[in-house]
């Protein structure tokens, strides 16, 4: 497989948030039309392949990729939102980060009970958020079609958290 654009402009940068971490800034990627236009076009081609409602995006990044892959695949958005940013009733999940704990909400009304979506972020870490995610979107009685990465960290293994779902990461780190 030919090596993305995108891959090429991942900025490294140590110990971010806190020391001994190697954060991966996709900053450039959002700032180059052709890179972001590829992520976005590789995500909405591998969420054709699903017949779904909806496209969940995860704070932050995640929307930066989500809300363009949801018009490129005709269908609504829905925020994954962290704690005390939504103004209507909510659902809420807390998980792990490689780095601490957070929790993340989502409107009570986002999913009608059978709806099928796939669930997009930048990264796969640890995998704590992502599987946050699909809780609140199961505990809606909404079904998650797969997860849609832009990079996954292989070796913190978040994949065999999210094992019983579909992963699709377009740039894979060891």
């Amino acid at each position: 497989m030919a090596k993305l654009r995108a891959e090429s402009l991942v900025r490294d940068v140590p110990d971010f948030p806190k020391p001994g971490i190697l954060f991966k800034d996709i900053t450039p990627i959002v700032q180059d039309y052709a890179a972001l236009k590829e992520v976005v076009d590789k995500l909405a081609k591998w969420g054709k392949t699903k017949k779904i409602d909806a496209v969940v995006g995860i704070e932050a990044r995640g929307f930066i990729f989500g809300a363009p892959v949801a018009l490129a695949l005709g269908v609504g958005f829905i925020p994954l939102r962290k704690l005390g940013k939504l103004p209507y009733n909510r659902v809420a999940e807390e998980y792990a980060l490689e780095y601490g704990t957070n929790t993340v909400e989502m409107h009570s009304d986002s999913l009608e009970p059978g709806q099928s979506v796939i669930i997009i972020d930048d990264l796969l870490a640890t995998g704590g958020t992502a599987a946050a995610a699909a809780r609140l979107v199961e505990r809606l009685g909404g079904k998650v079609a797969g997860f849609g990465f832009v990079i996954e960290l292989d070796f913190l293994e978040g994949r065999k958290v999210l094992s019983a779902y579909e992963v699709e990461a377009l740039i894979r780190y060891d």
